[in-house]
């Protein structure tokens, strides 16, 4: 049975990792290659602060969302608040762990113009399957950004230091934006696979004469059925198409009920509820939105 830590402060995460000098009491940089061998049994990770963390190591010894992270030829995986990863006891993984990682509490950036941005950072809520495998430019180009933010903290602190720690962490996750970019990029084979699963997918879900029963699907069913995250799925789709998984189900869902309306004479209300829909007032504000129309006057063009 593993072990549960919940680290509430960047002083609990460096006891648990056996350091001392903290510089700062909301952002640190811990260099792993310095973390000593301390975990005595499989332990589960949680805590109040975003992570973002670059491994190298000759073996696996942590999971996230019950998945091995491989990190032998290096990844990088940013957790939110409260997202839990599992660290083991592969005293061989420790002594050879190399890498850096970055945690900084939401308080540090609650007044500033990145806390409004971070929920654009969808890169937080992908699975660790989906973790960014680095290039060495962009290893080092994410390195710089932490050895700045690292030589902020060492240095006195004055009022200007949460401004450039700040600016400085902001820029390096607008660099692992551009690099998931890449990475969706040099992945397009595998990505059109998954466009092509979801579009099968949803005009199958729109043939099942139950879908009053069962409701319109969801961005969470459709990111289950292709084995993703639904914030990687989303963001997969609208590099790949323009549009994302929601756009998705709003077009084949739009399509569905143009052929219900041409070929019957049911009304708008049956057809919303028979569409998943539980109030038909919705079906007509979104048929409007999507195609200028409602549904009553796209009936009678035809």
């Amino acid at each position: 049975m593993s072990a549960f830590v919940h680290l509430q402060t960047i002083a609990d995460l460096f006891k648990f990792f056996n350091l001392t000098k903290i510089h700062h009491p909301l952002v640190a940089v811990v260099d792993f290659s310095q973390v000593s061998e301390h975990i005595i049994e499989e332990t589960t990770v949680t805590a109040d602060f975003y992570t973002v963390m670059f491994k190298t190591c000759q073996s696996n010894s942590v999971k996230y969302g019950r998945k091995i992270v491989d990190f032998q030829d290096g990844s990088l995986i940013c957790l939110a608040p409260n997202q839990a990863i599992e660290m083991d006891t592969d005293s061989e993984a420790l002594e050879n762990m190399q890498g850096w990682g970055l945690f900084f509490h939401p308080d540090l950036i609650r007044a500033t113009s990145l806390n409004d941005k971070m929920n654009d950072y969808s890169f937080f809520s992908y699975e660790i399957s989906e973790a960014l495998h680095l290039s060495d430019k962009e290893k080092q180009i994410l390195y710089e950004c932490v050895l700045k933010i690292q030589a902020e903290l060492q240095e006195n602190i004055d009022v200007h230091s949460q401004t450039i720690i700040v600016s400085t962490i902001e820029l390096l996750l607008n660099y692992c934006t551009r690099f998931y970019g890449r990475q969706f990029i040099t992945r397009k084979s595998s990505n059109n696979t998954v466009v092509v699963q979801i579009e099968k997918l949803l005009k199958e879900y729109f043939k099942k004469s139950d879908i009053s029963d069962s409701g319109l699907p969801t961005v969470k069913y459709l990111a289950e059925q292709v084995h993703l995250s639904p914030s990687y799925l989303s963001d997969l789709l609208k590099k790949e198409t323009g549009k994302n998984t929601q756009d998705h189900i709003h077009f084949y869902l739009i399509e569905a009920a143009k052929n219900i309306l041409l070929s019957t004479r049911k009304s708008v209300g049956e057809i919303a509820y028979s569409l998943g829909f539980e109030y038909p007032q919705y079906f007509n504000k979104l048929f409007k939105q999507k195609t200028g129309k409602t549904p009553v006057e796209f009936r009678s063009l035809s």
